[in-house]
This record gives structure tokens, C-alpha cells and sequence, in this order.
């Protein structure tokens, strides 16, 4: 596994995911804005997690799509931890322990997982087993 590559595209997108998240809030469609923010976060995840294992993938395609997800995963959770928290939740009232037991929160990182490893199944493994089946 590329480690750097992974924990900067990772990075990039918990980048996004949070600016989409506090941009929801400017726009109001919903009654209730964190739902909507968690709503808009939750469809812009799949667009982000997608491109982000693209942008993986084009120089690895040894490594299972599920270990992409979960670094992806892991980096947007500890920059969560360190920035997003102390952030935009406490000051609201929150806490960590509230962020981090949110059903939302684990959905989310679920949903990272398995864009990943769809992406890696429908884009890598299928191309690399095709072309190994031609030979």
C-alpha cells in the first residue's frame, strides 16, 4: 500500500467532505440544518470516496479496495478528532464522545469502506482478472 498517497488523498477528501458539510448549513432546504448537513455529506461522500480511489488506483492495483476505504476512513476520522470537533461541535455544545457515537458518523465511514472496495472490485480487480483470463 501506498501510505502517503492514500493519507493524502484522504486528506483531500475529509477537505471536501467538511466544506460541503459547513456549506449545507448556507443553504437551507430542510427544517432541521444538522440533518441536512449530514445528508449533503453522506451523497457528497460517494462522489469524493469514488474519485479518491481513482486517483489511488493509478499507481497501485495491488491493494484491496476495503484497506483504501479504511485509510480513508481513518485519516478523515483523526483530523475529525483533532479539528472538526474542537472546532464547529464543541462550540455548539457538543462533544467528542457525542461526534463519535453518532450513528451518522459510522454510517459514513461504512459508506467509505464500500465505495472503496466497489471501486477496486469494479475498476481493478475485474480489469486485472480479464487480462490475466486473456493470456
Amino acid at each position: 500500500m501506498k501510505y502517503f498517497r492514500a493519507i493524502s488523498i484522504g486528506i483531500i477528501i475529509w477537505i471536501i467532505g467538511v466544506s460541503v458539510y459547513n456549506i449545507s448549513f448556507f443553504i437551507p432546504i430542510l427544517e432541521n440544518p444538522a440533518e441536512q448537513a449530514n445528508t449533503a455529506l453522506f451523497i457528497a461522500v460517494i462522489p469524493l470516496v469514488w474519485f479518491g480511489a481513482r486517483r489511488y488506483y493509478e499507481k497501485d492495483n495491488h491493494t484491496q479496495g476495503y484497506r483504501v476505504g479504511l485509510t480513508f476512513f481513518l485519516i478523515a476520522a483523526i483530523l475529525d478528532a483533532l479539528i472538526t470537533v474542537p472546532l464547529f461541535i464543541i462550540p455548539d455544545g457538543g462533544s467528542h464522545y457525542e461526534f463519535f457515537t453518532d450513528l451518522g458518523f459510522w454510517l459514513i465511514g461504512l459508506e467509505f469502506i464500500v465505495i472503496a472496495a466497489l471501486y477496486w472490485f469494479a475498476k481493478v480487480y475485474t480489469k486485472r482478472t480479464i487480462s490475466n483470463f486473456q493470456k
